[in-house]
């Protein structure tokens, strides 16, 4: 059997019952591709759920404040779930029923769920004078409106970082070196270098023995502590291993002299530092004595397949011997599916990493050749099968096709490609787009669709 509500027909789909001449309810309906929709009875939207055995029309209600995201499934054998709101005085949550029994379902429909278009926005939502679109502010992340439209988090500087958390700008200190709020003031910023005997790798440790000073314990400057670990030497606040440093053996600035003064040299050979003593013979960077005799010198290159880093380390097929650049040692690098990416050279001597050419944005096709980043059009390059490519950011599309303009389309904030292009919300009852969904309220006798008057 048929019905017409606003010039649309509609009738029992899939087991699910939409009689609008009996209850008033918008048409679930279906468009000329056979797709659900559902039609709108002037400003009212009412899911009527039939208590109909393994039957049911799922809807997933993600409350927001006052206004909630509704999201409609097709019919499905299984029952309505509903995620409560997060508001103070929200109802207890919903409880999951079974499907009643054929001999147990004698009639009765369950209670009518009516929701309207809204034009309010969601708890944290605003728009701000800057807003392109109702409800596209997020108070509680955006730092150029953060708790309040214009409240700008500060910029970032050399020590510190702002970020909007939960509507309030928080300072977050640089790590790298290492930065302290000390005092907990943040109009001065992260004040303190945490580097001092008195603020030691974090505000307050101390360090109390005069032989443990507060030290940078390696070449990065992130750790730091009292006192060198182990043999470890106090150079002027970094720590050096002073049994093998050239410069620094047995003592701070105690350089050794590579001549070995006058002593004899072979092939690949320097005196240094070893046992924290100056005069032993060493080989060069990347040379090795792997035959074990002296005067020929150190004859074995450590940048080669069967001798990687060290005498008889072979790479497996397909590997190189490289210098990798994050800790300038010799070691077997790039497997399969990966190319050797220089980062810099000296003279035949190359330092870098490993990457793969198909997938890495800034060696997309070739060693160095970076794809754009984010831009101004909503998209970001990234590296397909070795080609720089644009793809849409997170929120963003491109509904018009034209890649001159890229992705012209903001989906998490318009009404009018609502999550996806051409998804419409109610643009007479002024219904806002929040994060892609169009944004619905309870509807009362005391609202419209769009809301109180």
């Amino acid at each position: 059997m048929e019905s017409s509500v606003a010039g649309r027909s509609s009738q029992k789909i899939n087991g699910c019952s939409a009689n609008p001449e009996s209850d008033g309810m918008r048409t679930l309906a279906r468009d000329a591709n056979g797709v659900p929709e559902i039609v709108m009875d002037e400003d009212r939207l009412h899911f009527h759920l039939q208590s109909r055995p393994r039957r049911f029309w799922p809807v997933a209600i993600i409350a927001m404040g006052t206004a909630a995201v509704v999201l409609a499934s097709a019919c499905a054998e299984e029952p309505p779930f509903v995620i409560a709101t997060n508001g103070a005085d929200a109802a207890p949550p919903a409880t999951f029923t079974d499907p009643p029994r054929d001999e147990d379902a004698a009639g009765g429909e369950q209670p009518l769920t009516n929701y309207c278009p809204s034009n309010k926005c969601p708890v944290g939502r605003t728009t701000c004078p800057t807003s392109r679109f109702r409800c596209d502010v997020d108070l509680m992340t955006d730092r150029n409106n953060c708790g309040a439209c214009g409240a700008r988090c500060p910029s970032a500087t050399n020590s510190e970082t702002f970020e909007c958390v939960e509507g309030r700008c928080v300072m977050q200190c640089e790590t790298q070196r290492p930065m302290f709020d000390c005092d907990g003031i943040p109009d001065n910023g992260c004040e303190i270098m945490a580097n001092t005997n008195d603020h030691c790798g974090a505000c307050g440790v101390k360090c109390l023995d005069p032989a443990k000073q507060c030290v940078t314990r390696d070449f990065t400057g992130a750790d730091v502590g009292c006192g060198c670990r182990g043999a470890d030497l106090d150079c002027r606040g970094w720590c050096v291993d002073g049994r093998n440093d050239d410069y620094n053996c047995g003592a701070c600035d105690n350089a050794c002299d590579p001549t070995g003064d006058g002593a004899v040299l072979y092939a690949n050979t320097r005196y240094g530092c070893s046992d924290s003593e100056c005069g032993h013979l060493k080989c060069v960077n990347y040379w090795g004595n792997c035959d074990g005799d002296t005067p020929n010198g150190c004859e074995t290159s450590l940048l080669t397949t069967s001798n990687c880093g060290q005498c008889g380390n072979s790479c497996a097929p397909g590997q190189e011997c490289r210098i990798n650049s994050q800790n300038m040692q010799p070691q077997c690098m790039c497997p399969e599916g990966k190319s050797f990416c220089p980062a810099w050279c000296d003279g035949d001597t190359c330092y870098g990493q490993c990457f793969d050419l198909t997938t890495d944005r800034y060696n997309c096709g070739a060693c160095g050749s970076a794809c754009p980043g984010a831009n101004s059009f909503g998209s970001n390059g990234i590296c397909r099968y070795g080609k720089c490519v644009q793809q849409c950011i997170q929120g963003q599309a491109d509904c018009n096709g034209n890649p001159s303009d890229g992705c012209e389309v903001n989906t998490d904030n318009d009404p009018m490609n609502c999550g996806e292009c051409g998804r419409v919300c109610n643009a007479v009852a002024g219904q806002a787009c929040v994060g892609g969904r169009c944004v619905v309220e309870p509807c009362g006798d005391s609202a419209d669709a769009g809301g109180p008057k």
